[in-house]
């Protein structure tokens, strides 16, 4: 869905090929160099939270029977889910934060990549249904705008209780077709109890502690109706979380004769072998924050889960999804498209250095696709993500990782 070539903070001499992360790229190559960029990446969950509560108002929900288990949201940054803990205070950070941005209190041109491990987005990026170029742009950097309603916009706080959080958000955005789109955005986020957790994965939880949360994302149609003809939008949810040099992304899929070739991995240039082992049923894409690489996964073949493994801080993240196997994803390649909706169902990326050396993270991302959906007036599209962190017993971690991704942390660490 993207290629770069070279990319430079002019960004005169772009040509790009893209989806979201590309913009990592012009806003660290025109940044400090990374050991200026202060990050999450090392930090608890407690100093983070102070750090967001002096920048943004942040609401923290907890589990209902376990006020160790936290997330923290703010409202300001369309709902979004900057990181959580299984432990407390004192317990990993599991979301990257961009913390010189956030402390700048700024917005930045084409997009404001202030961090975050659960964003809400909407697509299509590219072509003629996108609704990030306007029409009669062109598909270059410096014409590539984030729409402002899911990037320097607040989304409403609706309500807020001990263990959820509701959002809205209305807004008209017009594609580079020059369809209008009048929609309202709900979004909520909800802590979910351990029960629901065991409920949810279908497994008894032993010796593990975790946090777990529920994003509930829907747009309704407010206006004309929707097409295909002239374009529709989806819901895309990002999350970007800490790497180091023992994680890995763990994604299965659907097994076949032919399966693999339809995996994408040349976003940024064809992923060397050793950072991408794909088996029969399962790739593995490691996730250190040190080379610039992308997958994706057509919803043919993916399946309604992903996670990844750090075996520095034995942390396993899972996320969960609504996945259409047979539906209309979007295409978001930087191009006048033949095949506006087939596009990627699940992606995940891994951030490195760029040509100049410098580098926004590090971090890595793991993010879900909706359908896109011809929706009538008053019709809605809603798209579910649940993300999980566990910590604990590596025998029963282990269990989980058998359970939710089919393979065990010890085939996960040899690769």
């Amino acid at each position: 869905m993207f290629l770069t070539s070279k990319t430079i903070c002019s960004a005169r001499a772009v040509v790009t090929l893209g989806i979201a992360s590309v913009v990592l790229t012009f806003m660290s190559s025109c940044s400090s160099s990374n050991k200026d960029t202060m990050s999450s990446t090392a930090n608890s969950f407690g100093t983070d939270l102070e750090f967001l509560k002096k920048h943004q108002q942040t609401i923290v929900l907890t589990a209902p029977d376990d006020d160790s288990a936290q997330v923290a949201v703010v409202g300001a940054l369309q709902g979004r889910v900057m990181t959580s803990t299984a432990n407390g205070t004192s317990g990993n950070s599991y979301g990257w934060l961009n913390y010189k941005l956030l402390e700048s209190g700024k917005f930045t041109p084409h997009m404001s990549a202030f961090g975050g491990e659960d964003r809400f987005w909407i697509g299509p990026e590219g072509g003629q249904f996108s609704i990030y170029f306007q029409q009669g742009k062109q598909f270059v950097f410096d014409d590539w705008q984030v729409p402002a309603v899911i990037d320097s916009e607040p989304f409403e706080v609706v309500s807020s209780d001990k263990s959820k959080a509701v959002f809205r958000k209305t807004a008209s955005l017009t594609n580079y077709s020059g369809t209008k789109f009048d929609l309202q955005i709900d979004r909520s986020v909800e802590a979910l109890s351990k029960i629901a957790i065991e409920t949810a994965i279908n497994f008894p939880l032993k010796d593990v502690k975790t946090v777990a949360y529920e994003t509930v994302n829907t747009i309704t149609n407010q206006g004309a109706d929707w097409n295909k003809e002239t374009g529709l939008l989806s819901i895309w949810i990002l999350g970007m979380f800490n790497p180091t040099p023992k994680t890995t992304v763990v994604v299965p899929f659907v097994g076949g004769a032919d399966h693999k070739s339809k995996i994408n991995d040349s976003y940024f240039g064809k992923v060397p072998a050793e950072r991408l082992i794909v088996e029969d049923s399962v790739l593995y894409f490691k996730a250190d924050g040190k080379h610039r690489s992308k997958i994706g996964l057509p919803p043919t073949i993916a399946k309604p889960v992903m996670g990844s493994y750090d075996s520095e801080k034995g942390v396993l993240t899972i996320v969960t999804y609504d996945l259409d196997p047979t539906g209309d994803y979007v295409n978001s390649m930087w191009e006048i498209q033949k095949e506006p909706f087939k596009g990627d169902a699940a992606n995940s990326y891994n951030d490195g250095p760029v040509e100049d050396g410098t580098q926004m993270g590090p971090f890595y991302e793991l993010e879900s696709s909706s359908p896109a959906k011809a929706l009538k007036k008053g019709e809605t599209l809603t798209h579910r993500s649940r993300t999980y962190h566990f910590e604990g017993d590596k025998m029963a971690l282990n269990a989980v990782a058998r359970r939710m991704l089919g393979v065990s942390l010890e085939e996960i660490v040899k690769h």
